[in-house]
C-alpha cells in the first residue's frame, strides 16, 4: 500500500471527497452536536457518506475526525475519547475503501482528518506550542492505529500552529505522508495574515508532502492561493474549496453553488497547477461526482499528448503526440460527406435545423425534410433533446430522414446523457448505419428541461468529444486501440459569439480546434457586431464557421429570446417586430430581419443554419431565398 501511496504524489491529478458535517446535517444530526461522537453512535451515518463520495469517484475520503482532539472534545466533556473515536473513524472509512475496492477493483484511499485546535497557541494565547503538538501527536497515533494511508491537515489558520502538527506527524507516525491545507480570507492570505507563498515555504521546510487551501470563501480566492503556492514549491498542490459563501435561507445558512460551477473550478485549478482537487463546505456527491467529470473532460481533451495547454488565443499552434501519430490517416474532407465536400470546396453551405418530435411520429418532421430537400439545402441539422427536453433520438431521426427523404444530416451529439463507454458505442454505430456528420456539444443541464432531477453524466465535455471523434477517424478508441479503420466523420463544433464571458468562449473554441474540429456552427446570431468581433478574434485558428440564423415569429418569440435564452437582441429589431400590426405581419418582418443577416454575414462567413422555429419550415426556405427556385 505505501507505494501506491507515494504515487499520489507523484504529479497526477487526484479526486478528494467532499464535505462532511454538510452530508452529516442533512441527515438530521443537529449542528450542535459533537460529530466526532457519530464514528461510535451512528457509524452507519457515517459509513454511507463515505460510500457516496466513493461512489461519485472520489480517489481519497477523509475521516469524520475533524474535531478529534483533545481540546476541542473537551468542551463536550469527551476529553478522554481521542483515541477511541479517531481509531472509529478510521476503521469506518478504511471498511468503505476495502469493499469499494473488492467489489469494483477500485482503488481508494484514506486520509486522516485533522483540524485546528480550536484556540490561539504562545505568544497570542495561554497553550504552549509543546501542548499544541502534544494534542495534534495524540489524535496521530489513533489515526494511524486505525489505518489511515495518509494524515490531511485541513482548514489551517495558523501557519504556526500547523508546523506544530506536521513536526507531531513526523515524530509519531513518520511513515505517513502529511498533506497540510490552510484556509485563505478574500485576498487569498492565511488567516494570520501569512501570503499563501510563505506559509508553502514554511510548510516545505518542516516536512509536509503536500500543501494546499480548503474551505475559505470560495473557489476563486482558493484558485488565486493555488497560483501563489505552486511559483514557489515544487510539492503537490490541493485546492478543495468551500461551495461559495453560505446565504441566509428562511433562517438557515445554505451553499448555493452549483455542481457545474465546481466542476468548472476544478479544471481551473489543475490549469493553476494544483494536482489534488475536491470540496469542503456545502459540498456534496454531486458536487464531487460533478468535479470528475470535468476532469474527465481534461483527460480527454489533452489525449494523444497535444498541447492544448499551451495555446494561445491569437495564434494556436497543433503538436500531435506518437499517440496521434500512430493512428491512420482519414480520408480527406471533400470524400467523406456532402457537407464535407462544399466545406472544402468553398461552397456557401445552406442548413436547416429540424427538432425531433417529442413522440414517435415523424411524419412531420420528414415531410419538412422532403420539402427542404426539393428546394436544395444542403443538410439538415438534427439537435440533440434541445433544452434537455425528452424527445426522440436524434439518431434515430437522422438514419431516417437520410434513408426515406435522401438528404444529408448533421448528428447534434451531446455529453449529457452518456458515458465514454455510449458514446464511443453510438458513434462508431452511427458511422455503421452512414452517418457522417457531427456537431459535437456539452449539451444543456437536466435541471433546465422537464425532468429537473435526472442524472447528468458529463464524462466529457465537447471538447473531450471532439477529441474522441478525432481518434476514431484515425481509426483507434479512446485506450488508443486500432478500430479497423477510420469512421471518417466531418467534425463540427458549436460557438457562441453572443455569450457574456467572450474571452472563455473563444479559449473553448481554441481548444476545440486543436482538438480537432473541422468546421463550426454558432448559436443564432441577431447582433452583426457580435459575429464580427468572434470572427476577429478567431483569427488566428479560424475554421469554416456557419452562421446560425433565426427568423423571429413574433415579438413574444424575440422577448423569450432575448430573456429567457439571453440572445443578445438589439433593441432595433426588437422595435420593429414590436411594430407588426398583426401575426402575419410579425412572420414577414422575421423573415426579413433574417434575411438581411443572412446577406450582411454572406461574405464572411462560410454558410448558414437556419432554424425552423415551431416547426415553420416554409419560413426557412424564404430566409434562403429558395422559395422561387424548386428544382
Amino acid at each position: 500500500m505505501a507505494s501506491a501511496v507515494d504515487r499520489l504524489f507523484e504529479g497526477d491529478t487526484v479526486l478528494c471527497d467532499g464535505a462532511m458535517g454538510t452530508m452529516l446535517y442533512s441527515c438530521g444530526v443537529f449542528i450542535n452536536r459533537c460529530y466526532d461522537e457519530l464514528n461510535v453512535t451512528q457509524a452507519e451515518t457515517v459509513r454511507s457518506v463515505h460510500q457516496q463520495y466513493l461512489q461519485a469517484g472520489a480517489e481519497i475520503i477523509e475521516t469524520n475526525t475533524f474535531g478529534a482532539n483533545s481540546f476541542r472534545l473537551e468542551r463536550f466533556g469527551l476529553r478522554d475519547k481521542v483515541s477511541e473515536f479517531n481509531r472509529a473513524g478510521a476503521a469506518i472509512a478504511r471498511q468503505c475503501v476495502d469493499a469499494i475496492r473488492e467489489k469494483q477493483g477500485t482503488q481508494a484511499f484514506v486520509a486522516g482528518a485533522m483540524g485546528p485546535l480550536g484556540l490561539r497557541l504562545e505568544p497570542l494565547g495561554k497553550t504552549s506550542l509543546e501542548e499544541a503538538r502534544a494534542a495534534f501527536a495524540e489524535q496521530i497515533a489513533a489515526l494511524a492505529e486505525g489505518g489511515v494511508d495518509l494524515l490531511m491537515l485541513e482548514t489551517m489558520m495558523s501557519v504556526d500552529e500547523a508546523e506544530q502538527a506536521v513536526l507531531a506527524a513526523r515524530k509519531v507516525a513518520p511513515q505517513l505522508k502529511v498533506v497540510v491545507l490552510f484556509t485563505v480570507d478574500e485576498e487569498s492570505n492565511c488567516l494570520d495574515g501569512t501570503s499563501p507563498e510563505v506559509a508553502a515555504q514554511r510548510m516545505v521546510a518542516v516536512g509536509a508532502d503536500a500543501v494546499g487551501c480548503n474551505c475559505s470563501t470560495g473557489p476563486a480566492a482558493v484558485l488565486s492561493a493555488v497560483e501563489r503556492m505552486r511559483a514557489v514549491t515544487m510539492l503537490p498542490i490541493v485546492a478543495m474549496p468551500n461551495a461559495g459563501m453560505p446565504r441566509n435561507v428562511e433562517g438557515r445558512n445554505i451553499y448555493l453553488t452549483s455542481p457545474e460551477y465546481m466542476g468548472s473550478f476544478a479544471r481551473k485549478f489543475v490549469r493553476a497547477g494544483a494536482n489534488w482537487v475536491g470540496g469542503c463546505c456545502g459540498t456534496t456527491p454531486a458536487h464531487i461526482r460533478a468535479m470528475r467529470s470535468a476532469l474527465r473532460a481534461m483527460e480527454a481533451q489533452q489525449a494523444g499528448e497535444t498541447a492544448v495547454a499551451a495555446v494561445n488565443p491569437t495564434a494556436v499552434t497543433v503538436t500531435t503526440g506518437a499517440a496521434r501519430e500512430a493512428g491512420i490517416e482519414p480520408p480527406p474532407l471533400r470524400d467523406r460527406s456532402h457537407i464535407g465536400q462544399c466545406i472544402a470546396d468553398g461552397k456557401f453551405v445552406t442548413m436547416v435545423e429540424i427538432v425531433p418530435p417529442k413522440g414517435f411520429d415523424c411524419e412531420k418532421e420528414l415531410a419538412g425534410a422532403a420539402l427542404l430537400a426539393r428546394y436544395g439545402v444542403d443538410a439538415i441539422n438534427v439537435p440533440d433533446s434541445p433544452r434537455a427536453s425528452a424527445r426522440m433520438s436524434a439518431q434515430s431521426l437522422c438514419v431516417q430522414i437520410q434513408q426515406k427523404v435522401g438528404i444529408e444530416t448533421i448528428l447534434h451529439y451531446t455529453c449529457r446523457d452518456r458515458n465514454v463507454l455510449s458514446i464511443q458505442s453510438d458513434l462508431l454505430g452511427a458511422a455503421s448505419i452512414g452517418l457522417k456528420n457531427i456537431l459535437c456539444l456539452t449539451g444543456d443541464p437536466p435541471k433546465m428541461g422537464n425532468y429537473p432531477d435526472a442524472t447528468a453524466v458529463f464524462d466529457v465535455d465537447a471538447i473531450g468529444l471532439v477529441n474522441i471523434v478525432h481518434g476514431l477517424n484515425q481509426g483507434l478508441d479512446i485506450g488508443r486501440n486500432p478500430i479497423g479503420g477510420s469512421t471518417g466523420f466531418t467534425i463540427s463544433a458549436a460557438a457562441n459569439p453572443g455569450v457574456a464571458d467572450i474571452e472563455h468562449e473563444v479559449r473553448r473554441f481554441a481548444y476545440k480546434v486543436e482538438a480537432g474540429a473541422e468546421f463550426c456552427i454558432t448559436q443564432p446570431v441577431f447582433d452583426l457586431k457580435l459575429l464580427e468581433d468572434f470572427l476577429r478574434r478567431i483569427e488566428g485558428f479560424r475554421i469554416p464557421v456557419i452562421a446560425g440564423i433565426w427568423p423571429l415569429t413574433s415579438v413574444r418569440n424575440a422577448e423569450f429570446m432575448k430573456n429567457d435564452l439571453r440572445v443578445s437582441m438589439p433593441d432595433e429589431i426588437m422595435a420593429r417586430m414590436a411594430a407588426a400590426p398583426d401575426k402575419d405581419a410579425a412572420l414577414a418582418e422575421g423573415v426579413a430581419i433574417a434575411r438581411e443577416m443572412l446577406e450582411s454575414v454572406r461574405g464572411s462567413v462560410q454558410g448558414v443554419q437556419v432554424s425552423a422555429p415551431f416547426g415553420k419550415y416554409a419560413l426557412t426556405t424564404e430566409v434562403l431565398g429558395l422559395h422561387q427556385e424548386v428544382k
